[in-house]
């Protein structure tokens, strides 16, 4: 493909060559504008042909690459980590310029690191009875 490319970028010097010095008549410049307009279309053809089939070449290579790490995984009972993969593109690459937080965020960090699993279990028992209880009042009415 790199030959093609090269051929036709030598092709194209070369009628630039002759026809800045041939300058005779007119009539083939025409032609000659045609000819490389053509040249130029199926350069970019050339290239964008090259482009999608390098591309191809690599998406197979990454599922041929993913198909091992699975295997690897399977293997020794590894699970694939989601959530890292997707946090990470949120994390901005400088620390320093990263955005601050505002002290309600740090509070709220910090409570959520003191709390373990039993206690967060408590929590949202305790807010789900709650719930029910308010919708149990709205609908009993005391005469």
């Amino acid at each position: 493909m790199a030959a093609f490319i090269a051929k036709q970028m030598v092709g194209n010097q070369l009628s630039a060559v002759k026809g800045a010095a041939g300058g005779g008549d007119g009539g083939d410049g025409e032609d000659d504008k045609e000819k490389a307009e053509e040249e130029e279309r199926e350069r970019q053809e050339a290239i964008r042909e090259a482009e999608e089939r390098r591309k191809e070449k690599h998406r197979r290579m990454e599922e041929e690459r993913e198909k091992m790490r699975q295997d690897i995984r399977d293997k020794y009972n590894i699970k694939k980590k989601e959530e890292v993969v997707e946090m990470a593109p949120q994390e901005e690459p400088n620390p320093l310029m990263r955005r601050k937080k505002t002290p309600e965020e740090l509070a709220a960090e910090a409570e959520q690191e003191e709390l373990d699993d039993f206690t967060k279990l408590k929590n949202q028992i305790e807010t789900q009875v709650n719930e029910l209880k308010t919708q149990i009042e709205g609908k009993c009415v005391m005469q």
